[in-house]
């Protein structure tokens, strides 16, 4: 069994920063793609960043400049640290990791979290 736990969400005013956090625990051989996604009331989810096994990241077009994410693979975690903040970025972030259960496990499977809030005001 696998866990993702976020920590990190709040309000925050426009402009502000927030750094969001996601620990993965468990029965764990490799992780490979780690992504953070978000979705606002009454829009699709959608995917903020995302980061390889090697460091590759790529970001929406809407917060490259302004989000960083980032990994630290001896803790299992992935990192999400947002400057410049938007009330458009007023959504629930959730991380998502596809990872690899032991060595036998070729494919591997997505975990999700259960969210974090984040709220910007005006």
């Amino acid at each position: 069994q696998v866990q993702l736990v976020e920590s990190g969400g709040g309000l925050v005013q426009a402009g502000g920063s927030l750094r969001l956090s996601c620990a993965a625990s468990g029965t764990i051989f490799k992780i490979n793609d780690m992504r953070w996604y978000r979705q606002a009331p009454g829009l699709q989810r959608e995917l903020v960043a995302a980061i390889t096994s090697v460091g590759d990241t790529h970001y929406l077009d809407s917060v490259k400049g302004r989000f960083t994410i980032s990994r630290d693979n001896a803790k299992n975690a992935v990192y999400l640290q947002m400057n410049s903040l938007k009330p458009e970025d007023t959504a629930v972030y959730t991380c998502n990791v596809h990872l690899q259960s032991d060595w036998r496990d070729y494919y591997g499977m997505d975990y999700w979290g259960k969210g974090t809030l984040v709220t910007v005001s005006s």
